[in-house]
């Protein structure tokens, strides 16, 4: 395994914004950008390599299967565009037949020290198809998750309180999907639960955590019909998770996790806080939730598992 190469399957939207972000990071030292359209990876790679004399130093290659070999860490994005009122779910059976052809190739050409990322949607169902299908140990499986949503929750908290959103901490849990659940008893500011922090600001006006979590759910929807994709935010989510691997962080990250037990679910992939690092998923981590969001959070496992149910595996 070759340190700090990344293999990028698929090159649509967000697949080629993921290389163009993962080439402006300066944490990898190799990009290869695969897709069915040959040419279009090759246009990619070729209008970045002409800003490489602006970045750190990168390798960038168009390229097929057999050169993900040796890739400390393969994301793939590949699959069907979400199309305008289309829920993710609706995603899943153009989606399936899909992957089943890109697993069989990464495993030709990748052992199960590499680490898979799955990014595209439905993410969370996905995931467990590319555990279940790769072979690969638990801790090397890993969906993009709740990562953005968690991303968009914050920002529109720090949009109502007028602060600065690296200071807002709060988690999205569930699928990354309609029946996400947001961990309202974790949310704080300053140490302060936000609600409290809201009231005491005297600046940003009615707290509504209804309304904040609507916004959030409702804005991938809303950009797919004002420009037809999301692709920068979850591009830099992407480039945060890669990050935290090639450097080892030991970040908390609420990133798509297979679970035998943890919250009292079982064989079903969903997003969670787990620790990340150069090994991948170190360890999953159980927050002390309110019984409502335990409820809730077992409630969008089992939508996820209704949807794995209908995949032959």
């Amino acid at each position: 395994m070759k340190k700090g190469k990344v293999s990028v399957i698929g090159a649509g939207y967000v697949g080629s914004t993921t290389a163009y972000t993962l080439m402006l990071g300066g944490v990898v030292s190799e990009i290869v950008l695969i897709d069915i359209n040959k040419q279009k990876a090759e246009g990619d790679i070729i209008d970045m390599n002409h800003g490489i004399p602006f970045v750190h130093p990168v390798k960038l290659v168009a390229g097929d299967y057999k050169d993900i070999e040796g890739s400390q860490i393969v994301i793939i994005t590949a699959g069907a565009a979400q199309k305008p009122g289309e829920t993710r779910p609706d995603l899943l059976i153009r989606n399936v037949v899909i992957f089943r052809n890109i697993i069989d190739e990464i495993v030709k050409y990748c052992d199960k020290d590499t680490i898979l990322l799955v990014v595209t949607n439905p993410v969370d169902v996905l995931t467990y198809l590319t555990y279940k299908l790769s072979g690969f140990p638990v801790s090397k499986v890993i969906g993009s998750g709740t990562v953005l949503d968690t991303a968009r929750l914050k920002y529109e908290i720090a949009n109502h309180t007028k602060v600065d959103a690296r200071n807002v901490h709060a988690y999205i849990l569930g699928e990354h999907g309609d029946s996400s659940v947001v961990a309202w008893s974790h949310v704080n500011i300053a140490g302060m639960n936000a609600e409290k922090f809201c009231q005491n600001c005297n600046v940003c006006g009615n707290w509504s955590e209804s309304s904040l979590y609507q916004n959030v759910k409702n804005s991938a929807y809303d950009i797919i019909i004002k420009k037809g994709a999301t692709y920068y935010a979850i591009a830099l989510a992407i480039e945060k998770i890669i990050e935290s691997m090639i450097r080892d962080e030991n970040s908390i990250i609420t990133v798509s996790s297979f679970l035998d037990g943890q919250y009292g679910i079982t064989d079903v992939c969903i997003s969670v806080p787990a620790i990340v690092n150069a090994s991948g998923i170190e360890r999953v981590i159980e927050l002390p939730l309110d019984e409502d969001e335990i409820i809730d959070l077992r409630k969008s496992g089992d939508i996820i598992k209704k949807m794995i149910s209908g995949i032959n595996l």
